[in-house]
């Protein structure tokens, strides 16, 4: 589960926001200013930072300043309806590693939350030793994006990357297509679901040196990786 600083003064879009991330099992912590969020960012201890821009008593270019000097690695999304380049400007500078104009469709936000953490995850060293993830007889590095076998390397995209990232990290275990649909792609329409169905037939085709390997379809349900 992921937690998520939240720092938003508009109460009815953060009651959107919040009640949305918590239906795909974000761990949402909400704040209305941003006068105490460096203290609770240190005792929370978020995967991502969601900030507005335009807070009371302290600004979220402000917050994410002071956070940077204590945290260089977590990483913070501004959610601003300005779009000057200045501002923009502003914000990377202040630390900022996105910035999403309002108004944002909830989709967009996930799969940024997601993505960022994704990165992160890999850039902190989290993700992937320095020997990559054992599958079979291949090997798996998220940092590289790449699967090996022997001396061949394939390279795969991000979001094969991320797919099979979830799946390592539950080897053995189902992991349900919705929690697939909403970390990856946002949400779980129909098009999606036909989109991950295409992935999955493409993670098994680069698997087929190893015949021990296997993603098994549940129907309806999710996907199990074994080796």
């Amino acid at each position: 589960m992921l937690k998520i600083l939240y720092l938003e003064d508009e109460a009815s879009l953060a009651k959107i926001v919040k009640e949305s991330l918590a239906s795909r099992s974000f761990d949402v912590m909400h704040l209305e200013s941003g006068k105490n969020a460096v203290k609770i960012f240190n005792e929370f201890k978020p995967d991502v930072c969601v900030f507005d821009v335009m807070l009371p008593e302290k600004d979220g270019f402000e917050v994410a300043k002071e956070i940077r000097a204590l945290n260089t690695l977590t990483p913070i999304i501004f959610l601003t309806a300005k779009n000057q380049t200045t501002d923009l400007l502003m914000g990377f500078d202040a630390g900022g590693n996105d910035y999403i104009k309002k108004p944002f469709s909830l989709e967009e936000l996930i799969v940024r939350i997601n993505n960022l953490y994704f990165l992160s995850k890999n850039k902190s060293g989290i993700a992937d030793s320095s020997t990559g993830v054992k599958i079979g007889k291949y090997v798996f590095s998220t940092t590289k994006q790449e699967l090996r076998f022997g001396k061949e390397v394939r390279k795969i995209s991000f979001r094969e990357c991320q797919l099979l990232d979830l799946l390592t990290n539950s080897m053995g275990e189902i992991v349900a297509r919705k929690v697939i649909l909403d970390t990856v792609w946002g949400d779980d329409h129909f098009f999606n679901s036909r989109n991950l169905d295409v992935y999955i037939t493409k993670l098994r085709s680069y698997f087929k040196s190893d015949p021990k390997i296997e993603i098994i379809t549940l129907k309806s349900v999710g996907y199990r990786l074994i080796d």
